[in-house]
């Protein structure tokens, strides 16, 4: 059964200026418990991250802070709700919230960490890679989920070319 608080599940990790963040649906059950973004052991999302070469190590849910150093930050549509995208409300997903924080903070990349993250965040069924449409002159990407319940779909090319795109917006000032 999905919670909801008051208060953010996790706190959103972001800056202007960041050459990319990374876009979530929701904090799992175990996220929630650790206060660390994609903390289940079997969630794919750091090893995906120093796999592809956007993370020089691999760094383990609790140091998530340390991506603003790599000019990576993080989010979630769902701040006050945790659980499996499954069990949460349909009105867990904050839009227009999301679009207000990549407006203000301006990163060149958002990168929605699932199909289903991307499609409710922009309203409409997505593929995985980068899409023509922006956020300002944020562009954005979507990716297969680093999700251990999602395994069967799992495909690290798409993380791959996301750190092309990172590299070459993160050398350009």
């Amino acid at each position: 059964m999905p919670r909801r608080t008051e208060r953010h599940i996790l706190p959103d990790l972001l800056q202007p200026g960041l050459a990319l963040v990374f876009c979530g649906t929701a904090a799992g059950r175990r996220s929630a418990a650790e206060r660390a973004y994609y903390a289940h052991p079997g969630n794919l999302f750091w090893r995906a991250l120093f796999d592809a070469g956007l993370t020089p190590r691999l760094l383990l849910p609790p140091e998530f802070p340390l991506l603003l150093d790599y000019s990576i930050g993080l989010t979630d549509l769902a701040k006050r709700h945790m659980g499996n995208d499954d069990e949460l409300p349909r009105d867990a997903f904050d839009a227009p919230a999301l679009v207000a924080k990549i407006e203000r903070h301006a990163p060149r990349l958002l990168a929605f960490t699932s199909k289903n993250a991307a499609r409710s965040a922009l309203g409409h069924a997505v593929s995985c890679g980068l899409l023509d449409e922006t956020i300002g002159d944020t562009r954005l990407v979507v990716l297969p989920s680093p999700s251990g319940q999602a395994r069967g779909h799992w495909d690290l090319a798409p993380w791959l070319a996301l750190s092309e795109l990172y590299h070459a917006v993160h050398a350009t000032p």
